[in-house]
């Protein structure tokens, strides 16, 4: 059950305007041509494969990895003739300088080393190759409602549940310290103003509910809160940050 229920939460997350905009501006960013080989690190259920496909035409090659043996059967299930590989971010199953793009869209903010795991993409890029990433920052959500306090602690418990909640503000430092040059950070508003989309992507229900439980809302000031939002307007935003940065 977890497992469909986060490729569902992946592919909404990825159909939104927002999801689709990021990923569109992300894929300019890297500027792909048809003879070169890419890799997408943290493919999941093979969401990008296409598009990333689709840049590098018949010509090029691309390479998808995930760390979930349940994710990549997905992937491979979606995209029966792509490369799709089970392998940790940390130890990727490709030589030195082999690739010309990296694509790590959401990774990050999850895995316990990220300078090791930026260090090891700048190890498969060849010379002068280019790796985009893409990350939020937890730490700007904010949900407009007149009850702030609320909204805060909300905000704060969301952001905790993520290993690296604020890790999006720092991919050019990590890019630096592992070698990389930076060519561009791209701070991204993400928005949502209906309830729908905000609640599946934000887990405003799921997470304030989670909240009370562990005690940092009170159960009726959640709920006070949580029919509010239903009612609308919807106002709920944070950061997205988008690096690309040249090894």
């Amino acid at each position: 059950m977890w497992m469909t229920d986060q490729i569902t939460y992946l592919d909404a997350a990825a159909a939104t305007d927002a999801g689709t905009a990021y990923k569109r501006r992300l894929l300019e960013l890297l500027c792909i041509t048809p003879d070169q080989t890419v890799v997408d690190i943290g493919c999941g259920p093979g969401t990008d494969l296409r598009s990333l496909a689709k840049a590098v035409h018949n010509h090029g090659r691309v390479i998808g990895v995930d760390r979930d043996p349940r994710m990549v059967e997905e992937a491979k299930r979606r995209h029966p003739q792509a490369d799709i590989r089970q392998a940790d971010l940390l130890a990727l199953p490709l030589p030195d300088d082999s690739v010309d793009r990296a694509r790590v869209d959401r990774v990050l903010q999850h895995v316990a080393e990220p300078p090791a795991a930026v260090a090891e993409v700048r190890r498969v890029l060849r010379p002068g190759g280019l790796v985009g990433l893409a990350e939020p920052d937890w730490d700007t959500l904010t949900v407009a409602d007149p009850d702030e306090d609320t909204s805060q602690a909300f905000a704060r418990f969301n952001a905790g549940q993520v290993r690296n909640p604020t890790l999006g503000r720092d991919l050019a430092g990590l890019c630096t310290r592992a070698g990389f040059h930076i060519r561009t950070v791209e701070p991204t508003p993400i928005v949502f103003h209906d309830f729908p989309t905000a609640d599946r992507i934000l887990g405003l229900t799921r997470n304030s509910s989670r909240a009370v439980a562990n005690g940092d809302i009170p159960q009726p000031r959640a709920e006070a809160w949580l029919h509010r939002l239903k009612a609308g307007p919807v106002t709920a935003s944070f950061t997205f940050y988008l690096a690309v940065a040249e090894a």
